[in-house]
């Protein structure tokens, strides 16, 4: 299983889905930069997410909060005081790691005294084998400086999640929407956070985006509205993302393991080549955010219900989906190696069709439902010849308008049908020499290879249909 992380790693790098950051002066450790591809399959993952979350619901509004705040929002909301992870380091060679992920790579169950990691005896350094020290604190939150000099009280830090934005910002958006409770606040943006051990590609990384909202409940409804969520999410994975159900893992998080504040907290895990780790997670957080920001700002955050006149600070259940974790899964589902029949696919549409299989190949397919490849269509003309490429140069242009496409002329065709099947293109047409004379072209399908001749005026239509 670690081989297809290897593969899937080398490919979008090939490809231009994800390229290591700052590459050409040596690389910055766990560092990515997102391709052309990379950009538009993220593009299409997050316009989804909108759409489910946000776009097609009546109970959620959108907010665009700042990455840098007051730190006072992060005192108040304990990012200063609690936001760690638990480190130990190696009293010989003198390297640190998380304590959980060295349990989790030995297959121990992590135990708790409280919120605090118990080390067993028997666990050592994994890289020289020496003893380790009792864990300590390690707080992720990235500092910055607001100011012309490093002064300590322009201390300000990179944003952690986007939650803060949306909890200070409650009482604007419910003047200014006069939304009733429940509701929600989403948005979509960069975190930041000073991981022990980043890894695993783009699986934990110091720079990341997440979608996530504050949906703003009444307590008394808090049980029936957490699994009202849990069903949206399995929606989510089912219907819209297209996953198999199989691969995800249901963790409900034990009490002595859960955030102090949390009544429930469900972790989506997924079984990853690298193991089960977590996806994405759902917490009911009662009504701790607003009543910590409420205290240190004095400002006034409750909620009052016009039908009861009932006053109260509302509770909260956050659902948080980390996109560079969605946008990976999306890479592993739709990793396929097939092996399927050669044939001579540099002749033209006749030859090619009625030329017998004489041994078989492996191809690379992304199968990426078909709304999310990044590239929909590929116009590709048999030949560099003016009078071929001026015709598919101009029903590229005009596929563009509907659908991002990708134009190519360069080798043979079956090299690239090959190109566009490992980016994942649900459809090629192919433009011929026949085209000139019957005004059609050659659709080619990306997951059942089969070709069909369609009349270039109806390939709009055509393809909207395989689009629905």
């Amino acid at each position: 299983m670690e081989d297809k992380m290897d593969k899937i790693i080398s490919l979008c790098k090939r490809r231009g889905f994800i390229f290591p950051g700052s590459e050409i002066y040596g690389g910055l450790a766990n560092s990515w930069d997102y391709g052309p591809l990379g950009h538009l399959l993220k593009q299409n993952i997050k316009s989804l997410w909108w759409k489910f979350f946000v776009q097609e619901r009546s109970d959620i509004v959108p907010l665009d909060s700042a990455i840098i705040m007051n730190p006072k929002v992060w005192e108040a909301s304990g990012h200063l005081q609690n936001f760690s992870d638990q480190l130990v380091e190696c009293k010989k060679c003198h390297h640190r790691f998380r304590i959980d992920h060295l349990l989790e790579a030995k297959g121990i169950e992590p135990k708790y005294d409280k919120e605090k990691v118990i080390v067993p005896e028997e666990v050592n350094c994994p890289d020289c084998g020496g003893t380790l020290t009792e864990p300590k604190s390690f707080n992720l939150m990235f500092k910055t400086f607001l100011g012309t000099t490093d002064d300590t009280s322009l201390t300000a830090y990179l944003r952690p999640e986007t939650a803060g934005g949306m909890f200070v910002n409650f009482k604007n958006v419910l003047n200014v929407t006069r939304k009733k409770l429940p509701f929600g606040i989403a948005q979509i943006g960069k975190c930041f956070r000073n991981e022990i051990t980043p890894g695993n590609f783009i699986f934990r990384t110091r720079e990341f985006e997440i979608g996530e909202f504050e949906y703003f409940i009444n307590p008394k409804d808090w049980e029936k509205i957490f699994e009202m969520w849990l069903a949206e999410i399995k929606h989510w994975w089912k219907d819209a993302m297209q996953i198999n159900m199989d691969n995800l893992v249901w963790h409900e998080i034990p009490e002595d393991e859960r955030a102090f504040y949390s009544k429930r907290t469900v972790d989506i895990e997924y079984k990853y080549p690298f193991g089960v780790q977590e996806l994405h997670g759902i917490a009911y957080r009662t009504d701790y955010d607003l009543s910590r920001h409420e205290k240190v700002s004095g400002a006034d955050l409750h909620y009052t219900d016009l039908e009861t006149g009932e006053k109260f600070i509302p509770h909260v259940i956050e659902p948080t989906f980390g996109i560079d974790r969605m946008l990976l899964v999306c890479l592993l589902e739709a990793y396929h190696e097939e092996e399927v029949p050669v044939t001579d696919l540099t002749k033209e549409r006749e030859q090619a069709s009625s030329a017998k299989a004489s041994k078989a190949e492996v191809r690379v397919v992304m199968k990426f439902p078909k709304y999310l490849a990044p590239i929909q269509v590929a116009v590709l003309p048999l030949s560099k010849k003016e009078e071929l490429s001026s015709v598919a140069e101009d029903l590229a242009d005009d596929l563009r308008k509907v659908y991002t496409v990708d134009y190519d002329e360069t080798q043979s065709i079956g090299k690239r049908y090959r190109r566009q099947d490992e980016i994942g293109t649900p459809y090629c047409v192919t433009v011929d020499f026949e085209s000139l004379v019957d005004k059609k072209v050659t659709v080619r399908d990306r997951d059942t290879m089969k070709q069909e001749r369609i009349e270039i005026k109806e390939l709009k239509n055509y393809l909207q249909e395989k689009f629905i």
